[in-house]
């Protein structure tokens, strides 16, 4: 399967790209707007990946191009920018290919991070009202801590909670996350509980920030 990361070239597109083309034989793509940005990343994560052993090609495009050529498109890109990416990428997007967003409102004041949904009333919500009507959107990847996702010497031992209404693309997205090693899809319904799993993403990270030896927090359900 081909999976592109748009925005690859930040944190959590990094930990993604690195845990894929680790674990797993899926072709990744790195996207960006800016196609010179994507490839040196691109060549960055080959570089990481040879050092471990795996010879694997990582390749780098404009957000639209790596968008048309994959079948699982990952939106890898701050809250603010996802309807505006949705928007570019829609007409390099078909019939059968998964968006998927990991992104969570945030907002920060001088008692920490809190839960700052848009209007939609989730950042999933979102991205299912600006992505085309034949595209399931799957909200994944949430609350993964991106610095312990890209380090591939930490055991992950976490997992991450799927929500959409196509359970063929849940379906999906949740065999590819199962491909990662240590980290566990939770089935947590339909696109409507979006809102309560990205409002833990700022708890997790006050608690992080609150407490030593916590600075890569995952959760684990048992």
């Amino acid at each position: 399967m081909r999976i592109a990361l748009l925005g690859g070239t930040g944190d959590i597109g990094e930990g993604l790209a690195l845990r894929w083309a680790f674990h797993t034989d899926h072709e990744v793509i790195i996207g960006s707007r800016d196609p010179e940005k994507a490839r040196a990343k691109a060549d960055e994560y080959e570089t990481e990946l040879s050092s471990r052993g795996r010879d694997v090609k990582v390749n780098g495009f404009t957000n639209e191009m790596a968008a048309d050529r994959a079948s699982v498109v990952v939106l890898a890109v701050p809250p603010y920018h996802v309807s505006d990416t949705v928007e570019a990428v829609s007409d390099s997007l078909s019939e059968g290919d998964v968006l998927v967003t990991p992104a969570a409102g945030i907002k920060r004041d001088d008692d920490g991070f809190h839960y700052h949904p848009p209007k939609a009333g989730s950042v999933t919500a979102l991205v299912a009202d600006a992505a085309p009507d034949d595209i399931p959107v799957v909200g994944a990847f949430h609350n993964l801590s991106a610095g312990r996702l890209a380090d591939l010497d930490a055991d992950l031992g976490i997992d991450t909670l799927l929500v959409a209404d196509d359970p063929d693309a849940k379906e999906t997205v949740r065999l590819l996350a199962d491909g990662i090693d240590g980290l566990r899809p939770l089935d947590a319904g339909g696109l409507a509980n979006a809102s309560e799993i990205e409002a833990l993403t700022p708890l997790l990270i006050n608690v992080a920030q609150n407490n030593e030896g916590m600075h890569d927090l995952g959760i684990e359900f048992k």
